[in-house]
Parts: C-alpha cells; structure tokens; sequence
C-alpha cells in the first residue's frame, strides 16, 4: 500500500518561506540601516572637516582683513608724510627764488620810488607804492621787463596825493608783474 502523507505539509512549507522571507527582510533592512548610518556617519564627517576648513578660512580672512586695514592706514601715513616732503621740497627749492626776487627788486628800484606793500600769490606779485613822478613808474616797470626773473609789468593803479607834502605832490600806485624762473641753457661740449 502507498503511503499518503495527510499532515498539512503546504502550510508548513509556506510558514518555512514566510520564516525565510522575515529573517531575510529583517537581514536586508538591518544591512541597509547599517550602510545607511555608515554613509551618514561618513557624510557627517565630510561635512565636520569641511566646516573646519570653512572656520580656518574665516579666521585667516578676519587676520588679512585687519592687515589690509593696516597697510591701508600705512599707505595713508606714507602719502601723508610724501605730501609733507614733497611741500618741503617746495619750500626749500623756492628758498633762493625769495632772495632772488628781493635782489631784482631792489636793482629794479629807480631813484626817487617807494615800495610800501608787497603782496604774493603763486606767481603773482602785487606792488603798492609812491612815486615822485610817472616817469619813475615807467622807469620802473622799464627795469621790471629787461629782468630775467621778473616779467609781465602791469600797471593797476595811479594816483596823485598830498603824502609828500603841500608842495610835494607824489604818485600812488599800484603794479602786478610775474616772477619766473628763467630756463637753463645746457651747451654741448
């Protein structure tokens, strides 16, 4: 006689796959969870030393940016202390032309004319003075022409006035002219 198997055998068959396909999921799931938190903690840590990096650039930036302050209050100091040489420069340049404008002035002086005021502006320079006659003006400004440091006479003003006296009449006036310096002729040798 054959032997007939009566016990439910498909039922347990299928509890054997559902066993088998739970503790695959479950083994599946926990691998997952285990490379998903391997690739988080690695993440994590890319973005720790990226943000280190970031705080290490930040805080150079914060030391060049005060050294960029500095140089550009150095640069100020410098330009301001170049400004300074360069007006003393000026001024000790200009040093003889002030003696030299005095000496042509006194050469340019004709008998007989005050100076009483000198004024100068740049290059300009205003003369307020007396004279005994017109004559002496023109001779005046004659002298002021024929100056190598001295040019441009321009006569302002003119006239007459008691300050010499009842009998003495003299000539107020006034005359701008230019002081200049005159160019160097280098000869070849």
């Amino acid at each position: 006689m054959s032997t007939i198997n009566l016990l439910p055998w498909r039922e347990e068959r299928r509890k054997e796959l559902k066993t088998q396909f739970v503790a695959s999921a479950v083994v599946i799931t926990l691998l997952a969870l285990i490379f998903w938190g391997i690739g988080h903690f690695y993440h994590a840590q890319l973005i720790d030393v990226q943000n280190s990096r970031i705080a290490l650039i930040d805080s150079n930036i914060e030391v060049l940016d005060k050294k960029i302050a500095e140089i550009k209050e150095l640069e100020k100091q410098k330009e301001r202390l170049l400004s300074r040489m360069r007006a003393i420069e000026q001024l000790q340049g200009n040093r003889p032309l002030i003696v030299r404008f005095f000496d042509e002035l006194i050469e340019s002086l004709p008998e007989g004319l005050t100076v009483s005021d000198i004024q100068q502006s740049g290059s300009n320079i205003t003369v307020n003075g007396l004279a005994q006659s017109n004559a002496r003006i023109s001779a005046f400004m004659r002298k002021l022409e024929s100056s190598e440091w001295l040019a441009n006479p321009n006569l302002k003003v003119i006239q007459e006035s008691n300050a010499g006296g009842e009998e003495k009449l003299v000539n107020n006036f006034t005359l701008t002219f230019s002081q200049v310096v005159p160019k160097v002729e280098v000869k070849d040798i």
